[in-house]
């Protein structure tokens, strides 16, 4: 038979799904998929229930219902200053990824350049690669995640088409702060390319930190795509609702190539996220609070028991060195170690990397329930010691 298409069979299984099944296997605490296992608030979850009774069940509109779209104009506007035309500049999409998948295929044509940082969330590679994009990987280095900006301004040619951003940044908790990102901007326009600015993690954020969004800076208005979700947002990440804001040239182009992708998306949900966000700010702004004691309580207990924790600012997730330890192997032995002896499953940092020789982290995640987080701490205080 003739080969199916070589890029995306190039892949492997995601180290995510991976390491869930080995968890299943073993029965372990699973810290290695990024999902909370408490869900967002009620009021959301009840008006779904009302929406799928009371509402329509046929198809929406292609650009996202009128309620859910105006309600991410006003949220632009409420924490951003950003005015946003809700029916030329917001489209609703199957998830981020989705979002993601569309904004590539409206930008990229074969032969064209995309500039992303890394380690990186895993689906960016392999979607800017089947678009025909050469990928050119800028590193962060840890612990710090510092921006290397020499590196990065080489990084872009007369053929780069875009920069792939996502700030607050899994898997390394780094926002981005003013300085970086109008670096990245002054690129930008010396380039002439655009952004696709992956923010889905906008209200998860610690230390008073603020997040600042790339579009929002001199000249990005028309290149930038921000991208948002309300599986982050409000924690319920099956729930698959992302949005896109951005200038209506590029909005046009990209809702050319999300109609063929799944045209759009449940009208109940939407309709749901839409009260959420202009109903529950409370509820999605105060999570941050509550992820910001477990991540401490996380860093305290780790660093209790010997491993090198990296600072961690923003998102679900924290990395942290094995090597005191005393663990010679690699972050994929130490994951299948810590899996199957300790009763404990992480994820390997190595996986989000495109050249993967950094190869002495793991990834926790910490949106979980306290009890569960303190049973892990638990597990690998008595397997490791103190």
């Amino acid at each position: 038979m003739k080969p199916a298409n070589s890029i995306l069979a190039s892949f492997g299984t995601t180290v995510f799904e991976v390491m869930t099944r080995l968890a299943i296997e073993h029965q372990t605490i699973n810290l290695g998929q990024g999902f909370p296992d408490e869900d967002g608030p009620d009021s959301i979850k009840a008006m779904l229930d009302t929406a799928t009774r009371e509402g329509s069940n046929q198809y929406p509109p292609l650009l996202g219902i009128p309620e859910l779209r105006q309600a991410v104009a006003s949220h632009n506007q409420r924490f951003y200053d950003l005015d946003v035309d809700w029916q030329t500049e917001v489209m609703v999409t199957s998830g981020a990824t989705e979002a993601l998948a569309a904004s590539i295929l409206a930008l990229i044509e074969p032969g064209d350049e995309a500039v992303v940082f890394e380690p990186l969330y895993d689906s960016y590679a392999p979607m800017l690669r089947r678009a025909g994009a050469e990928v050119k990987f800028v590193r962060l280095q840890p612990p710090h995640w510092d921006m290397p900006r020499d590196e990065l301004a080489a990084a872009f040619s007369p053929r780069t088409k875009l920069i792939l951003l996502n700030t607050p940044m899994n898997p390394t908790g780094k926002v981005f702060n003013g300085e970086e990102l109008n670096f990245i901007a002054g690129l930008i326009r010396k380039h002439d390319t655009y952004a696709i600015s992956d923010e889905v993690y906008e209200h998860l954020i610690f230390d008073a930190v603020e997040h600042l969004p790339l579009i929002t800076l001199p000249g990005m208005r028309d290149r930038v795509i921000r991208i948002g979700s309300a599986g982050k947002t409000f924690s319920m990440t099956a729930w698959k609702v992302g949005y896109v804001t951005a200038a209506p040239n590029l909005l046009g182009l990209i809702a050319k190539a999300h109609q063929f992708l799944v045209f759009t998306t449940p009208s109940n949900l939407q309709r749901a996220v839409a009260f959420g966000l202009d109903n529950e700010q409370d509820w999605y702004t105060q999570l941050a609070i509550d992820l910001q004691g477990k991540r401490d309580m996380l860093q305290t207990a780790l660093t209790g028991i010997g491993f090198d924790v990296l600072p961690c600012g923003s998102t679900y997730f924290m990395n942290a060195d094995f090597r005191p330890l005393g663990f010679k192997g690699t972050d994929v032995e130490f994951c299948r170690h810590a899996t199957i002896d300790a009763g404990v499953t992480v994820v390997p940092v190595s996986a989000l990397y495109a050249t993967p020789d950094v190869d002495h982290l793991v990834r926790f995640c910490f949106c979980k329930k306290y009890s569960v987080l303190q049973g892990a701490v638990d597990r690998l205080r008595e397997f490791f010691g103190s």
